[in-house]
């Protein structure tokens, strides 16, 4: 059974930097995506960053290019996102996610319903 764990979550400064990581166990990288939404309250869960193609392709939503990276560990059993130059809207908690069943393409890993197992969530709070 997939189990994924979030640290590294904090507050910080406008212009800040945070890196999460995301311990994950029972499941093999090789077809499955995974990746990072956050969540407003009272809004809907949204990409944030996620790994395609065996964990070669990242794509990020519009609003963090430039400024957040996702990567992957050698063993695959690890997922980070470093976010650099953090602005207050970038306050949400911040949830790792995998899929369970074959997913590949920058399209499928983009979509929330591919992934069933999620983490307990991070918050990540960034001051003006």
């Amino acid at each position: 059974q997939v189990r994924l764990v979030e640290s590294g979550g904090g507050t910080v400064q406008a212009g800040g930097s945070l890196r999460l990581s995301c311990a994950a166990a029972g499941y093999r990288f090789t077809n499955v995506c995974m990746g990072w939404f956050r969540q407003i309250a009272g809004e809907e869960r949204e990409m944030v960053a996620v790994l395609a193609n065996g964990g070669s392709v990242p794509v990020y939503t519009d609003s963090v290019k430039g400024r957040f990276t996702v990567s992957h560990d050698g063993r695959e059993d690890t997922l980070y996102l470093q976010m650099n130059g953090l602005k207050p809207e970038d306050t949400a908690m911040y949830y790792c996610a995998s899929s369970t069943r074959y997913c590949y393409t920058a399209q499928q890993a983009s979509d929330r319903a591919q992934y069933t197992y999620w983490g307990q969530g991070t918050q990540v709070t960034v001051d003006s």
